[in-house]
């Protein structure tokens, strides 16, 4: 039986292990099947030409054989479009990768999912003074792809419609519920609905970006809750590294990231 080729794949390196002295195990996203693992035979090698193509947060055209867990690559191309992250952008893509490693099972395609993921990256590269709003964006998107972000236009225990002027918290178990006295993040009925109907939106990444403008610091440490609850981590390790170095450096006032994406589709 002929072994199963895939050519020209549109994908992102996620994640590099060593798997001998001149090889290495990839774990890459791509398009339509999802997170896989590849071995790339020889890239460590100074002469390969591999070498300089698998960079993450770079898109790429792979192709590869095999039907085993692991398959091995057999061809890779730098696709262009954008320049590669760096500084704290580079640190915020290394977090989305850390995000799909540890919620997308493999061999799972999510496509549409794999495109918002791209325009993410390219706008970490060129948007410095939107990250923030990308990364709430993107979190949100994942959530809901994978079937983890409950409704944001209803209560999670009744499924009653949310209450104008009424503030909700996101519980990891149960959806929307009413906030407490206690309750130090919330956000008011208007601004899960807000985001509700981005997601809901022709072209969601930047209908959410612009959602979470108003209210990215009380939905931040909500969706952080439930990303660590589904992926079992108390702590992500790019966000923190990405947290500790960002505290070293003194903040500067910045133009508001939102106004020029322009207005949104309906």
């Amino acid at each position: 039986m002929a072994t199963r080729r895939t050519s020209e794949e549109p994908a992102f390196v996620l994640h590099r292990y060593d798997w001998s002295e001149s090889s290495l195990i990839l774990e890459v996203f791509t398009r339509h099947h999802g997170r896989i693992a590849l071995v790339a035979k020889g890239v460590k090698k100074p002469t390969s030409q591999f070498r300089p193509v698998l960079l993450p947060l770079q898109p790429l055209a792979l192709s590869w054989g095999g039907d085993a867990e692991v398959r091995t690559l057999k061809a890779a191309q730098w696709q262009g479009g954008h320049v590669m992250p760096t500084g704290d952008a580079l640190l915020s893509g290394s977090y989305l990768n850390e995000l799909l490693m540890r919620l997308l099972a493999r061999d799972d395609p999510h496509p549409g999912l794999f495109d918002h993921y791209a325009l993410a990256v390219q706008l970490l590269a060129e948007r410095s003074d939107a990250q923030q709003l990308v990364l709430r964006a993107f979190e949100l998107l994942l959530l809901r792809d994978t079937g983890l972000l409950p409704d944001l236009s209803c209560e999670g225990s009744t499924l009653a419609p949310l209450q104008e002027g009424t503030s909700y918290v996101l519980g990891a178990e149960s959806g929307l519920r009413v906030a407490h006295g206690d309750d130090v993040h919330s956000l008011e009925a208007s601004q899960w609905l807000l985001l509700q109907t981005a997601l809901n939106d022709r072209d969601p990444l930047i209908a959410s970006l612009r959602a979470c403008a108003g209210c990215q610091q009380s939905l931040q440490p909500q969706l952080r809750a439930l990303l660590h609850y589904h992926s079992g981590v108390r702590v992500f390790r790019t966000r923190q590294l990405l947290l500790d170095l960002q505290s070293l450096v003194r903040p500067k006032a910045v133009p508001d990231p939102v106004a020029s994406f322009g207005p949104t589709s309906s």
